[in-house]
């Protein structure tokens, strides 16, 4: 297991760009930027092992565990240095605790996230009555249409929506209360990166939509409802389109690949 000390080195590699991992689409495989993401090369040479990928295997979470402790001490030595005391952030009384806890109701019962929760169950739905997708996959394919990409697109955003609309609302509660402007909003860009998973499984529900020979209409109802959503989410986060999001968008993006 890689240590303290080791885990310093590496972030100290300036090929890695800060902060790019806060707001991507966790698909590493499909990723042009995972040699500069900390968060993949952490996880490359910790789980290199077949046995540590498995979440089924004791080694996985045993492995996890040290990763976590490690991580644990850094943030400890790094607050210190700043003057703060973790421990002292812990020690919140009841107040507090409500506070966070009414937070995260309201999050939960926002009309965002219960939108993106209900699209995210009627996806299952959808794929449960699918007998006969298979044979409709394998029609697409002889006129050269891949339905498999489609859907593992849509499977992969399936949950992820309602995930990152959750923190972009959660934060945004925060935000509105502190009123601090200063810096980007870390809620447009968990709504941004919320926005793209939109497009991309409204595009995937568009290719399959015409090879469906039955139960069509609960697909186009699927990308009304993605649309819909989309909508209200560009209307509660009208900064989200622009926010620049580390190593993958504008200017930041250009300024990276020419110092690479």
């Amino acid at each position: 297991m890689m240590n303290r000390e080791g885990l310093k080195r590496l972030a100290a590699e300036k090929r890695f760009i800060p902060g790019i991992y806060n707001y991507c689409d966790r698909w590493c495989e499909r990723c042009p930027q995972t040699s500069r993401c900390l968060n993949f090369s952490i996880s490359e040479e910790e789980f290199s092992d077949p046995e540590t990928r498995d979440i089924r295997n004791e080694a996985f979470w045993k492995k996890l565990s040290g990763i976590m402790a490690e991580t644990m001490e850094l943030l400890r030595e790094g607050a210190k240095k700043w003057g703060i005391e973790l421990e002292a952030l812990d020690s919140m009384d009841d107040a507090e605790i409500e506070k966070m806890e009414a937070k995260d109701r309201a999050a939960e019962n926002h009309l965002l996230c219960r939108a993106a929760k209900r699209y995210g169950e009627l996806v299952e739905d959808w794929f449960t009555r699918r007998e006969t997708l298979f044979f409709e996959t394998a029609d697409a394919a002889r006129e050269g249409v891949s339905l498999d990409e489609a859907m593992e697109v849509i499977r992969w955003y399936q949950h992820f929506i309602w995930v990152k609309l959750m923190r972009a609302v959660r934060g945004k509660l925060d935000e509105d209360e502190e009123g601090d402007d200063e810096f980007p909003s870390d809620s447009d860009g968990s709504a941004k990166i919320a926005l793209i998973a939109m497009d991309r499984s409204i595009a995937a529900w568009a290719a399959i939509r015409h090879y469906v020979t039955e139960d069509a209409e609960a697909a186009i109802d699927l990308i009304a409802l993605l649309d819909g959503l989309r909508q209200a989410v560009e209307k509660t986060f009208p900064q989200a389109r622009s926010f620049v999001r580390p190593g993958f968008d504008g200017t930041d993006q250009n300024q990276q690949e020419k110092n690479g």
